[in-house]
Parts: structure tokens; sequence; C-alpha cells
């Protein structure tokens, strides 16, 4: 009976703490890998960061995404990192390395020069969906949907290539924890969102 007791004074609070820690994974938040550079130079191939589920997506947050039904490349189980740059019913272009929301030019202070107009090239949402045979035509972001692009555009794979991805598909907004990264490209991931 001692032995019982003693088991059990242990084994209860790891049970609790293990079904603390799942109920947090599962509602409140989850530990993300950044794979590949598109996410550059705010983010890093390897980089450990968190996803915030409860989090509400606005422009240019980082978001976290189940990629398998949206972009036709990806395998069960992967998911990509991307700045939302167009909510639903949004208008979104670029030229001359710009980006235009509701055709008010965004600002970008987030990458370089040299990074907004080596990658961004000039476009319109019909435009991409016609190139890239994606979409129906629509000239807005739809309902329940949003228009992600990598920070670094020109090995980015994104919306601008397979289309729109649905807010179903959203894991969660991405937040750099204050040890990891410097300041400044922990503002460009977790501050810049409106």
């Amino acid at each position: 009976m001692k032995v019982l007791k003693e088991v059990a004074s242990w084994l209860i609070p790891v049970i609790i703490g293990l079904a603390i820690a799942g109920a947090l994974k599962a509602f409140v938040f989850t530990r993300v890998r950044v794979d590949g550079p598109s996410m550059e130079p705010n983010l890093n191939n390897n980089e450990k960061v968190f996803a915030l589920k409860q989090s509400k997506v606005k422009h240019l947050s980082v978001i976290v995404f189940d990629a398998h039904g949206e972009d036709p490349s990806a395998k069960v189980k992967t998911n990509y990192v991307k700045r939302v740059i167009g909510l639903p019913g949004d208008k979104v272009s670029s030229k001359n390395g710009y980006i235009y929301v509701n055709n008010k030019k965004i600002k970008q202070s987030f990458i370089s020069d040299s990074e907004r107009t080596a990658g961004t090239g000039n476009w319109t949402l019909a435009s991409l969906q016609k190139t890239y045979h994606w979409g129906n035509g629509t000239t807005v972001v739809p309902k329940g949907k949003y228009f992600v692009l990598g920070d670094h555009r020109s090995v980015s794979n994104d919306s601008r290539y397979w289309g729109f991805v649905n807010k179903d598909k959203v894991l969660g907004v991405v937040k750099v924890p204050v040890w990891a990264s410097n300041k400044t490209k922990r503002a460009n991931v977790n501050s810049l969102a409106y």
C-alpha cells in the first residue's frame, strides 16, 4: 500500500502535466520548424518558431498551413510558412516590385529593395490565374481564403503559382520567441500584422 501511494504521488503529477501539455499543443500553440529559404531573411531554414492557433490572421501575418491540397506538388503532412498579403475580398497586384492591396502600395520594409524587386514581378490575380492555370478568374481573394507570399520572393513557391490558401488549412500565426533570432527579424514576423 505504501509503495502504491509513493508511485501515485509522482505518477499523477506526470499524467496531469502530460495532459496539460497535450491540451496546449492541441488548442493553443505548436512548435514549427521552418523548412527551406522561402522566408529569408526573416526566418531561416531549420529555425524553430511557434504557431499560435487562436491568433487572428491579418494582413502581413506570417502563418503556417497544411499545404497538401493547396499546392498540387505538396505531399501529405507538408506544412508551409508564408506571409499573408491578401485577405478575403482584397484585390492584390504587383508592379515594379511593389505589392498593392486594394490599389494601395503596402510597406515591405521586412525585405530589402533587391529582394523585393528581383522576385516579385508584375501581375494581377487574374493574370496569375491565367498564366499558372489555377482559380476561376476572380479578381479578388475569395471568401474563406488567403493570398500568401514568401519573403524571399525569387525562390518562394507560393500563391502566385498555385492559388489561394483555405482558411481551414491554417494551423496558426507564427511567432518567433524572444530568445531566438534578432530584434529586427522578430519584429518583422511578430509585429507587422495589421
